[in-house]
């Protein structure tokens, strides 16, 4: 037989003969690797295992380390799950079941109200058709023939039907189940060890809550049960630390759908953590030569014409209000207005750069089922500034914010970020030496403070290239935040202009940029990130004085009345309880320190000292605590 050359990911070129499937070629190089092996990459495209390669060729081999391998595997799980649904509920007909960032789904339609001793049931007949070890075999139609096979599932035929009719469609099944998918999938059942289903929910067919209602199974799978295990254990820290928990727990925050899907009621302790927040925020923003604005919250239609958003945002804005009758639209976003206030007069170069930041709260419309806590919702405050510039100022421009976003984050205790640079996506406005200009100032800039960064290829907006910034928290999760987003669509299209040193009429540059993103998803992510026990400097409230009974509410009093002057957020706890019950309230609490006050601490004018996690760190004077308290304070020490 001819021989053919595969090119590995390390340039290594190997010789095989003609027709050898990545399966074969893994298991030439090691009985490890051909264990491990989930998928393969064949120039550059992903294919299963069993796919011959008849010419010359650069392979990569797939396992659950890659993120294709991850999505391979996931997405074969769903099938899986589908299958094992079918045979236990045969009129069962199937949405979509794709892998999602940690794991897998498949919307289902069903008589039957599905229920967790209902996944355990699915489970069991999992686990019984990977001993089955059916193969996924991949088919091919014509659409004709597709809409045949499917003929009684209202489901894949409306998806059948918007492909074109020349259009080759593959299907992938697996023992009695047989579904619309482009695949890749592993070689067989076998391959899917430990898997767990984790819940059920309502969801709609294509997420359109005016169509028809199904339920969506969520699961997750791995190689090895070790790896489910401690992702299972994962999820129960995860779940402790929930922001919507907590901040039920720890008396935080509250939504209302009565009153208002998606809408955020802080309460007393919430809001004495936003205005720590805000407070640094803007004091951090002065000392970084930033402007502070407010703009309205409504604004005339002929605004949001010319910035475009009723022609490519209306389906995210909320219905009009009529006024003088003139349309008015509740804000979206705060650029238009900043834009205005720069057109209030002629701006010269000598006025650039202008650096304007706003904590602005914007509405969006936002379709109920994929609200989320305080992570989605419909009202919000947007950690939102605008910088106008030339040209030539534009790489040192965006040197600071990298630079200010990266203190911003450390202040909040957030050591790991990891950075994207988003480049021109196909439908593009702006000429091409902008973004060559705007992309590369981008590059440069994350270089020159010795950052690494990836490129997310095509991710940026149609009005320009961005960085992202991504944080990981306490349980090492991603979470996307930062932005820094050039525009060359708004200066375009409201006219905006300066005076360059020519004195000519030049147009401005504009970047978006937010580093919090906003505060309601910001403090979302934080409650998660300390699990309710907000650092010194963030606690709502940081001391609880707790007297062993009312004989001491009088030097109680005058330790509150002492702290109360030196700024530190305290309650006195006058409950008729024990005093046992109180220490273990305020700890469920996570309030950080507790004073306990009874006889010997009135006679010595001292305090007993208890801190959260802990316990008793023994007498102190009071002088002393305060200065230490103020110090954590003043320093944002944010242990976690």
């Amino acid at each position: 037989m001819s021989q053919i050359k595969v090119t590995f990911p390390d340039g290594t070129v190997k010789e095989f003969e003609k027709g050898i499937t990545p399966f074969e070629i893994a298991k030439s190089i090691s009985k490890g690797l051909a264990k491990e092996a989930l998928v393969s990459e064949i120039n550059g495209t992903l294919s299963e295992l069993n796919t011959p390669i008849s010419d010359d060729s650069e392979v990569k081999l797939v396992t659950f380390q890659n993120t294709e391998g991850q999505d391979t595997y996931w997405h074969s799980s769903s099938h899986l799950m589908a299958q094992a649904v079918k045979e236990l509920y045969p009129e069962a007909k199937f949405g979509v079941g794709p892998s999602i960032d940690n794991g897998f789904y498949y919307d289902i339609d069903i008589n039957t109200q599905l229920t967790e001793e209902d996944l355990v049931k699915i489970e069991k007949k999992m686990k019984f058709l990977v001993d089955r070890n059916d193969s996924f075999v991949r088919s091919e139609l014509s659409k004709t023939d597709a809409l045949k096979f499917f003929s009684d599932d209202e489901y894949k035929t409306e998806l059948i039907d918007a492909f074109d009719s020349e259009t080759i469609i593959s299907t992938y099944g697996e023992g009695t189940f047989t579904d619309l998918c482009t695949g890749p999938h592993l070689p067989s059942t076998k391959y899917i060890k430990a898997f767990k289903l984790l819940s059920v929910s309502g969801s709609y067919w294509r997420g359109d809550e005016k169509r028809a209602r199904m339920q969506r199974i969520y699961g997750i799978s791995f190689p090895k049960q070790i790896m489910l295990d401690e992702h299972l254990e994962f999820l129960e820290e995860a779940k402790k630390r929930d922001h919507r928990k907590l901040g039920k727990d720890l008396d935080l925050f509250s939504i209302h759908e009565e009153a208002g899907a998606g809408l955020i009621y802080w309460h007393p302790k919430g809001a004495r953590v936003r205005n720590e927040i805000e407070d640094f925020w803007k004091k951090e923003h002065l000392k970084n030569g930033y402007d502070l604005l407010y703009s309205p919250h409504v604004g005339k239609s002929h605004l949001w014409e010319t910035s475009g958003h009723l022609d490519h945002f209306k389906e995210n804005m909320f219905a009009p209000m009529k006024i003088d009758d003139q349309d008015y639209y509740i804000k979206p976003m705060n650029c238009p207005f900043h834009i205005e206030i720069y057109k209030t007069k002629l701006r010269s170069y000598r006025d650039l750069p202008l650096r304007w930041a706003e904590l602005g709260t914007v509405y969006r419309y936002e379709k109920s089922g994929v609200l989320h806590g305080l992570l989605r919702v419909r009202g919000f405050t947007q950690d939102d500034a605008h910088i106008f510039c030339s040209k030539e100022q534009i790489q040192d421009e965006i040197i600071e914010v990298i630079r200010f976003s990266n203190e911003m984050w450390k202040q909040f205790g957030f050591e790991t970020l990891k950075y994207y640079v988003s480049t021109r996506p196909e439908k593009v406005t702006g000429n091409d030496e902008l973004w060559e200009d705007a992309t590369k100032s981008l590059e440069v800039a994350l270089k020159k403070e010795g950052l690494e960064y990836e490129i997310d290829e095509g991710g940026g907006a149609f009005y320009g290239p961005k960085i992202d910034i991504k944080i990981k928290d306490a349980l090492n999760r991603e979470w996307q935040m930062s932005t820094i987003q050039f525009d060359f669509n708004l200066p375009e299209r409201f006219n905006m202009k300066y005076i360059g040193e020519d004195g000519k009429e030049h147009r401005p540059y504009m970047v978006h940029r937010a580093l919090l993103g906003s505060i309601e998803r910001f403090m979302g992510v934080l409650i998660e990130h300390f699990g309710g026990a907000f650092p010194d400097w963030l606690a709502p409230v940081q001391v609880a004085v707790i007297p062993v009974s009312q004989n001491y509410f009088d030097y109680a009093q005058k330790v509150v009345s002492l702290l109360l002057d030196e700024n530190i957020r305290v309650e006195f706890d006058k409950r008729n309880e024990k005093i046992g019950y109180k220490i273990r309230d305020w700890e469920t609490q996570k309030t950080p320190y507790m004073l306990i006050l009874g006889e010997k601490e009135e006679a010595n004018e001292s305090i007993s000292v208890r801190k959260h996690k802990h316990g008793d760190q023994g007498e102190m004077n009071i002088g002393e605590f305060v200065s230490n308290l103020k110090n954590s304070v003043k320093n944002k020490i944010n242990n976690i």
